[in-house]
């Protein structure tokens, strides 16, 4: 994760230098830390020997090309999972097997994942064009207004956009027309990190700082706002609470994570935020039908009763390991580290589970699943499928 500043303002950004320097680091992202400096970061915690409770095996593995500091978020379509690398290359597997199904490039570096419907495929780059395909083939390419972040959300034959100066725009997912700008006033800072953008019903979720925004998709009128995080404090850095991706979602009820504040959750079908709970941490959330899972900026593990929020358990071993956002899949819940390492733990109490090895470069986007195919990718480029046994 990096922090983005806008150009209005180049004091904010010297401001925020400091802030961070005479706070002290530590429990920053170690992306920010090699920003911004700082005292050196904790030592990982030791792990001891691989506990197995849960049998995987590796399937298969296949190479996209390096990822770098900020990979980028795959899009799973049905048997299909979609990857970028940060130097365009856009390449489609087939989930189970590994099976390249297509590849194609972007042009140009990447500053957003995959958003795909199953039909059409889209990226950004960093030069801020929306560059789509369709079987594997450009289609159309359009410029941005703003640099984006975000993987864009493809559906309903549109391909929509949430842009670093709190744009939200819809774009025709066959011509590239553009069809609406819902506009915003921008923020001297904003993260450089996937935010909140995805469908509940006929409803277009966005995250907007630390709010969770319904938009009409055909219009991009809103039809309702929840706060999940209040800005607090008195400079640019700790008022900065964009929601981050990705996020957990039982039928209308979407829970996410917003930036060092509080972890939330909100009945999308009414834009009622249910309950929110202090949380520190900068990665997504998974959940099931009763628990939240997470990870705090030091490398606990947090569960809390997705009823109500109230603390379920919490595990301190993976401490100070920089891990991945989380994916539920059976008994287990998934994390990458920094180390190429995936953690399986139990969804019930936290306990080892298992633990796989890939490349040995950093995970720091969360695996996803395909069928019964646990799917990761490492900094290096490597994609590695998990079955079990």
């Amino acid at each position: 994760m990096n922090l983005h500043f806008s150009p209005r303002s180049a004091v904010v950004a010297i401001a925020a230098a400091a802030v961070l320097a005479v706070s002290g680091c530590s429990m920053l992202p170690q992306p920010l830390r090699n920003v911004f400096g700082g005292s050196p970061p904790p030592k990982p915690a030791e792990l001891g020997p691989n506990v197995v409770k849960v049998a995987v095996r590796q399937a298969w593995t296949a190479r996209i090309g390096p990822t770098g500091a900020f990979p980028l978020a795959p899009q799973v379509q049905g048997d299909t999972v979609t990857f970028a690398s940060n130097n365009g290359t856009v390449v489609a597997f087939e989930g189970r097997t590994g099976r390249e199904l297509w590849r194609a490039s972007a042009g140009a570096p990447l500053s957003a994942g995959v958003g795909s419907d199953g039909t059409v495929t889209s990226v950004i780059t960093r030069t801020n064009q929306l560059v789509s395909f369709i079987d594997g083939r450009e289609a159309w390419r359009q410029p941005l207004p703003a640099e984006a972040f975000t993987a864009p959300f493809v559906a309903g034959d549109r391909v929509f956009v949430l842009a670093a100066d709190r744009s939200v725009l819809a774009y025709d997912g066959k011509t590239g027309r553009r069809l609406w700008q819902q506009q915003r006033t921008g923020d001297p800072l904003v993260l450089r990190h996937g935010g909140v953008l995805l469908a509940v019903g006929d409803t277009l979720v966005a995250g907007l700082a630390g709010r969770m925004v319904g938009l009409n998709p055909v219009n991009g009128s809103v039809r309702w706002e929840a706060p999940v995080a209040v800005t607090r404090g008195t400079n640019d850095i700790e008022r900065l609470v964009d929601l981050v991706g990705e996020t957990a979602r039982d039928g209308s009820i979407v829970c996410a994570r917003a930036f060092q504040s509080t972890v939330g959750c909100v009945d999308a079908s009414r834009g009622q935020l249910l309950w929110a709970r202090p949380a520190s941490g900068y990665t997504g959330l998974d959940g099931d039908d009763t628990r939240l899972y997470g990870t705090e900026s030091n490398g606990y593990v947090q569960a809390w009763n997705r009823a109500d929020g109230e603390r379920s358990w919490n595990v301190e071993r993976l401490r100070y390991r920089h891990l991945s956002g989380p994916l539920v899949l059976g008994r287990s819940v998934a994390f990458g580290d920094e180390t190429g390492l995936v953690h399986l733990l139990s969804r019930e109490d936290g306990s080892a589970a298992n633990r796989l090895t890939t490349d040995g470069s950093a995970i720091t986007v969360a695996p996803v699943v395909v069928g019964d195919t646990l799917v990761v990718v490492t900094a290096n480029g490597g994609v590695f499928g998990f079955v079990p046994e």
